[in-house]
């Protein structure tokens, strides 16, 4: 029968796809035959007339050990015939047949063995294991069939969720990835569209910009290779954004950035801040006279980190009824934040008093491995 070999080096047992070390594999099978030496004890004792306990445990590691000799070999055959629903009569024959076979040989083996130990010939000795242990082989061939079956089972449900998790996260990755993406193109539309509108009236503001620009998209590439990324690493980006926006809309545009200091290395979705800052700026100072505050405050509450983005030159009418910025912006970001962490996280916006919204982050505070060359947050 091909196959790998039963007996592995590094003195293991195969045992189909599955290997066991050879003392333990002894050692179980040891425990079934004192179990059945001391079971035939106290049944010979019932009846009156017992032989030393030695003799006992002798004769069922004979038994026992012969089906641990030939129990790979069960095995192996389990494999090339499964029982599979719907039942194969084909398969059932060969197991029947087989199960036969497995049993005359483990008599065989057993008699051969006792007449080593006892004065009868191997005549006699065949006879007493043919009518003593015939239906327990019969019963043992076929619960090894049954174990390899359930272990094989076993095995294959374990890949298939494995396999079903894998897939999932992949799909989950994907449609991250697919998330974060959509972003881009909308930023530099946005980005591209101020700058041309600069051009003709403050041709030195466009320049600045698209330098600001290719620092922000360079420092993307780098910085963001990942879903997560530190909140520092978040806030230079972010800065580098907002440097855009201050050079766009000059001396009008204030920003202020209040970090707790337990906040900083805690993780957070790579970009999530720059189009809530867009859609602050976009439906405030980008639609309003006057000037505009936009205020980014992080803290700790518990086991959640919580970030506030807050302009004072808007309303939350205004925002909700410009449904195109904010079904990329924020329906974008309340996406991204359930693919990566369930129900654990929201986003939401309320009005401020007197004037102005907040966008209000909720996610699970978890603290990001520190790197060594992670740039410092730049001051605003």
């Amino acid at each position: 029968m091909r196959g790998s070999p039963a007996w592995t080096h590094g003195m293991k047992v195969r045992l189909g796809t599955t290997e066991i070390g050879l003392a333990r594999y002894l050692g179980l099978w040891g425990v079934v035959a004192v179990v059945f030496a001391v079971q035939g004890y106290m049944r010979d004792d019932l009846g009156g007339h017992t032989w030393s306990m030695f003799d006992y445990l002798r004769w069922s590691a004979i038994q026992w050990y012969t089906w641990a000799l030939l129990a790979p070999q069960v095995f192996r055959l389990g494999l090339h015939y499964p029982l599979r629903l719907p039942l194969r009569r084909q398969s059932i024959g060969w197991l029947l047949l087989a199960s036969v076979g497995f049993t005359f040989l483990a008599l065989l083996i057993g008699a051969v063995v006792s007449t080593l130990f006892e004065p009868s010939g191997l005549a006699e000795q065949w006879r007493q294991f043919l009518g003593q242990h015939g239906a327990t082989g019969m019963l043992t061939c076929w619960a090894l069939f049954a174990i390899q079956q359930a272990m094989q089972f076993q095995q294959e449900k374990s890949r298939r969720e494995l396999e079903a998790g894998r897939l999932a996260s992949e799909l989950a990755q994907s449609r991250l990835q697919v998330l974060r993406t959509q972003l881009q193109p909308h930023f530099l539309f946005n980005t591209m569209h101020a700058i041309a509108t600069l051009l003709h009236e403050d041709t030195p503001s466009a320049e600045a910009m698209l330098l600001r620009l290719s620092d922000l998209l360079r420092a993307f590439l780098e910085e963001c290779q990942g879903q997560e990324i530190s909140l520092r690493q978040e806030l230079v980006l972010l800065d580098l954004y907002l440097g855009i926006q201050r050079t766009r809309f000059k001396d009008r545009l204030d920003t202020r950035i209040y970090v707790a200091p337990d906040t900083p290395d805690c993780a957070v979705p790579s970009l999530i801040l720059q189009p809530i800052v867009e859609n602050a700026i976009q439906h405030g100072i980008g639609k309003r006279v006057g000037p505009d505050c936009i205020e980014i405050e992080s803290r700790r509450e518990g086991d959640m980190l919580c970030i506030e983005v807050r302009n004072r030159n808007s309303t939350l009418s205004a925002a909700a009824t410009s449904s195109p910025g904010h079904g990329i912006g924020l329906s974008n970001t309340a996406l991204r934040l359930r693919e990566l962490y369930g129900g654990d996280a929201e986003v939401r916006l309320d009005m401020l008093w007197p004037q102005g919204v907040a966008c209000r982050l909720r996610l699970p505070f978890r603290e990001m491995e520190a790197s060594d060359d992670a740039p410092e947050v730049a001051s605003s």
